[in-house]
């Protein structure tokens, strides 16, 4: 898409930005330590605590972008020897001239990981080892549908002020529904209507310290 153009963050990091909305794909601070801060520091690693070596870890990302999230997961998994099934819905994927330009300071074998994450076909389960699959879903939120739940929930949509429509309680009543019990989301975002609203639908939530660049952070977890 022409009004999508390469920008460097605060830590040298690469994100993209969206000229016809006026947004950023992650935050200027610094779009690596962002994504290990929300979602893999906050999100990944305390699911990974909860669960059993036998398990399966699944996970949902809302907001599949530039696969930052995703590879990410996948490096700071291996030791794990959990399972995880990654699913992430785009509606809008990214060229890959401009992935190509990305840069999120990956060492040789991991920046080939990130560039085959890119090369494999959507709307298929794609086996990367006996520990990790992914599926891409070429979709809005709106219209994906699953029949399994989630024991985790990357919430990376653009901000309410941006993408108002996925910041709704229905929206958040879609992720209720989806998640199993003890799962969590994580998300950016500490808005007190967002949190109001993930609060109403059921969801018990916890204000966390932010990445560089905001006060706070959102995990709401299922109970039990």
């Amino acid at each position: 898409m022409k009004q999508l153009r390469l920008k460097i963050t605060a830590d040298g990091s690469s994100t993209i930005y969206n000229e016809k909305i006026d947004e950023n794909y992650h935050s200027i601070h610094g779009a690596l330590q962002e994504s290990m801060h929300v979602f893999i520091d906050k999100g990944l690693l305390n699911s990974l605590n909860k669960t059993f070596k036998n398990e399966n870890l699944k996970i949902l990302e809302i907001g599949w972008g530039t696969g930052l999230n995703c590879a990410l997961t996948y490096f700071n998994s291996t030791d794990s020897k959990i399972k995880i099934e990654y699913h992430g819905i785009e509606p809008f994927p990214v060229a890959d001239n401009l992935i190509a330009k990305l840069n999120f300071s990956f060492n040789n074998s991991e920046q080939e990981f990130f560039k085959a994450l890119h090369q494999l076909s959507w709307n298929k389960n794609h086996f990367i080892n006996s520990s990790f699959s992914l599926t891409k879903h070429e979709s809005t939120f709106e219209n994906f549908n699953s029949l399994e739940q989630f024991d985790l929930i990357y919430f990376d949509a653009f901000a309410p002020r941006k993408q108002p429509e996925l910041w709704l309680k229905n929206i958040f009543e879609k992720i209720y529904g989806l998640l199993r019990a003890d799962g969590s989301l994580v998300t950016y975002c500490a808005k007190g209507q967002v949190r109001r609203d993930l609060e109403a639908v059921g969801l018990s939530v916890e204000r966390l310290d932010g990445p560089t660049g905001k006060r706070e952070m959102i995990r709401a977890t299922k109970n039990i």
